[in-house]
């Protein structure tokens, strides 16, 4: 039986080819969407839970406010960890990292590495990196000892063994004393060398407010995070009035987020990985769900429309005997034929667009990763419930079907045409919706392109700077500026699109500031090109007044404020001229320059403060002149390499920085971008079967009308304008959904655009057109059609 059922639903299949593969080709798009979908949430969603004891692992987080505006960041000072551990029993252990750029080197060889990592030997024990050689106790033991990843190990040592060889970090040597597994892509944690945390510097004192390393606690039992939480703030109350001598609105204390928690649900700065966000898991699970939703809308929509040609099928097999369930598994059967063979078909697909779905999504997915155990069950399943949801309106709509009615009149009903239409509505309102969404998407994108930052950040060369090239400087300045095409050249501690330094100033009244500082030279304001609105540019006699000598007997600052940090203060810029304030040491305020974003324009421009410091340099950056890159880029190459020997030389792009702050959005951008295209796409292809069918319909009709004189435009209006209007209330429709989701998407920007009322009109309209080109099409063939023929046939 079961094998007479798919045996007549192959030939139906062959025999309407038209509307299976418009019903096929959908479904198929609809499944490899929502399987390429589930990939990358799964990976998502799969952050961190690698680790055995990732659900008594937390984060440390800091909130402080030393005046101004409360400030929270992902980093804390040295003393957090091992105070945790001594004074709370819930805390079985702790370990402090720090992430910089080192120069390695190996046999002559030298590298920049950006994932240089400082931990304690309980890094292993907290997290579950898998070591392929050496012990994991004592893999950081002494502070002579760095573990490396199994890719730098064959970058370095090729196929020798790396243990017991030794490398050289700046100017300290270190010994291989084991190698890790290269770390998965779901985890924050991506290291290619861990040396000790001891090694620093600042190891060697406990501070609470050095806001530099990333500390993670491993507690005792998961049911332990919330109520230590309590105690730590109960704690720290205690800390700011005993110890650090605090009150009022000035605080410091830390917060506990689980590790499992970090990547999609924080977006406090400094953290080792770019974070995703739990909003654009939700939005990709709907637009997955929506791009399904059209292909099944589509199948209904045929499979209603073909309905009226089975009338003959239907009564002989009632005739014969056939019960409703009978009739029912017969139409089931054929649905779930039609999502098999799309199944099968999307898998094959996903194989082809993995290269697409790893560009657009910014992960490298292996080919592995289709047939994960999790996923192909999944595949499966949706491929189950798709078969009958899809074909289950049909099949009633078939089986119910009264013998004495088909007999009378041949098969027909009522409901079948304001349901086809109810569905090409609804499938134009998913349509027109993630229209509008993606146009809102790329106009934010657009602006945060195109705004005027404060800043010129295009043409600015950024080459990174350690402690050790930092007496070079201001002669490596004075070489480069005389290369034909450079414009100027400055140096600074942070690109200016995302300060990260905080800080602290006082008035001579006695009033505090909270601040994002920003050390610079003399020559960063002219090569950045900020406005002054107040005051003059640093000079010379600003510089010797950095006076360093004699245990800082004759030092003095030179300060800037930001506009915003003049207001903080209560002073206008004019006001703010001359006035003195003091950051550790004192120094007068020479000129406030206009705001301008040095976060992302997530977040609101706050209090800055800038100043002269030669010493905290770790950037150099260049403007050149557009027009002569090529030729620039190799003539700093080859004063770098004459200069600095002992660092390869690497640079970027300020302008590809700031780009690359908004790559969560501009992923979000591409995926509306395709899965609007093919929803649109899938639409418009049921609305061309839809129109075909309605054609066949009224064949007859169509040719009388031209009998008695009706033109080839009044054919193609009368048939266009039922449709037509269906996407008009679809646009209706979908405009004020899509109006709520972008209003509330843009909420999550301190600077964003104003959604304009002609976004939904461009966006009715271009639906409008490309609906009308699909019923045109058909109208267009029946028009033309000769009528003498279409009466005698019909």
């Amino acid at each position: 039986m079961i094998k007479n059922y798919f045996k007549i639903a192959w030939r139906n299949l062959r025999k309407n080819r038209l509307y299976a593969f418009i019903n096929i080709l959908g479904l198929t798009v609809g499944i490899v969407s929502c399987l390429m979908i589930g990939i990358y949430i799964k990976h998502e969603l799969s952050y961190d839970r690698f680790n055995q004891n990732a659900d008594r692992t937390v984060r440390v987080t800091m909130d402080y406010n030393f005046g101004g505006e409360t400030q929270k960041v992902a980093v804390t000072g040295t003393k957090i960890g091992p105070q945790f551990k001594r004074v709370f029993p819930q805390v079985a252990d702790f370990v402090r990292t720090y992430k910089r750029t080192k120069i390695v080197s190996y046999d002559n060889q030298l590298f920049e590495e950006q994932n240089f990592f400082y931990a304690e030997p309980s890094f292993f024990k907290i997290f579950s990196f898998k070591l392929v050689k050496g012990d994991a106790a004592n893999a950081l033991s002494t502070n002579d000892k760095v573990v490396i990843t199994e890719s730098t190990a064959k970058k370095y040592f090729g196929q020798e063994d790396p243990i017991g060889k030794v490398i050289k970090v700046g100017d300290k040597n270190f010994m291989v004393s084991a190698i890790a597994a290269d770390a998965p892509s779901n985890s924050q944690v991506q290291f290619d060398f861990i040396a000790p945390f001891n090694v620093l510097d600042a190891a060697k004192t406990e501070d609470w407010t050095s806001a530099n390393y990333i500390t993670y606690l491993l507690l005792r039992n998961k049911e332990d995070i919330q109520p230590l939480a309590k105690q730590i703030t109960g704690y720290m109350k205690a800390v700011n009035k005993n110890e650090m001598k605090i009150t009022g609105s000035q605080h410091l204390t830390f917060h506990l987020e689980p590790l499992t928690s970090v990547h999609l649900h924080s977006n406090l700065p400094d953290s080792f990985e770019p974070n995703g966000s739990i909003t654009y898991i939700y939005i990709l699970i709907v637009v997955a769900v929506l791009i399904l939703v059209i292909a099944g809308v589509n199948y209904v929509n045929l499979s209603i429309a073909q309905s009226a040609g089975r009338g003959a099928e239907i009564g002989i097999r009632k005739v014969l005997g056939a019960a409703k369930q009978q009739l029912f598994k017969q139409f089931i059967g054929e649905s779930l034929l039609v999502t098999a063979i799309a199944g099968m078909l999307s898998v094959a697909l996903a194989f082809v667009m993995l290269p697409f779905f790893n560009r657009l999504s910014g992960i490298q997915f292996q080919l592995s990763a289709l047939f994960d155990p999790v996923i192909l069950l999944c595949l499966v399943t949706l491929a189950i419930i798709i078969g009958f949801l899809a074909g289950a309106y049909p099949a009633l709509l078939l089986s119910n079907v009264k013998l004495a009615k088909i007999l009378k009149s041949g098969f027909s009903f009522t409901s079948g045409q304001s349901v086809r239409r109810s569905l090409i509505i609804f499938q134009f309102i998913i349509s027109i919706f993630l229209i509008i969404s993606t146009v809102v998407i790329l106009q934010q994108l657009s602006y945060i392109r195109n705004k005027d930052v404060g800043y010129n950040k295009s043409n600015v060369v950024v080459l990174p700077v350690d402690y050790k090239m930092v007496p070079q400087v201001d002669a490596f300045k004075k070489v480069v500026s005389n290369i034909p095409g450079v414009e100027s050249v400055a140096a600074a501690n942070n690109e200016p699109d995302d300060v990260k330094w905080g800080d602290a100033i006082q008035t001579k009244d006695g009033k505090s500031l909270s601040v994002n500082a920003l050390p610079m030279d003399e020559d960063f304001i002219k090569t950045m090109q900020l406005k002054i609105v107040a005051g003059s540019d640093f000079s010379l006699t600003d510089v010797l007044q950095v006076d360093t000598t004699h245990q800082y007997k004759n030092f003095r600052y030179t300060f800037m404020l930001n506009e915003s940090a003049a207001k903080a203060l209560g002073w206008t810029p004019e006001q703010a001229i001359g006035k003195e304030i003091s950051k550790n040491y004192p120094g007068r305020i020479k000129a406030v320059v206009k705001d301008f974003n040095f976060k992302s324009f997530h977040d609101p421009i706050g209090p800055l403060l800038i100043f002269l410091d030669h010493d905290q340099t770790s950037d150099i950056f260049v403007r050149i002149n557009g027009n002569n890159t090529a030729s620039v880029i190799p003539a700093i190459e080859k004063i770098w390499k004459d200069r600095v020997p002992f660092r390869p030389f690497e640079y970027k792009f300020l302008d590809e920085d700031y780009d690359a702050l908004y790559r969560t959005e501009q992923r979000t951008a591409g995926v509306f971008t395709t899965f609007s295209a093919l929803a649109i796409v899938l639409a418009c292809l049921g609305l061309f079967a839809v129109t075909a069918y309605a054609v066949m319909q009224r064949t007859k009709e169509i040719g009388i009308r031209k009998v008695l004189g009706a033109t080839i435009g009044n054919i193609i209006l009368l048939i266009s304008k039922d449709f037509l209007w269906l996407v008009i209330i679809a646009t209706v429709i979908a405009s004020p959904i899509a109006w709520f989701t972008s209003h509330k998407w843009l909420e999550d920007f301190a600077y964003r655009i104003a959604i304009h009322w002609w976004v939904f009109i461009a966006a009715g309209a271009a639906s409008l057109i490309v609906a009308g080109v699909t019923v045109s099409v058909q109208a267009l063939k029946a028009a033309l059609a000769n009528p003498v023929k279409s009466l005698r046939s019909e």
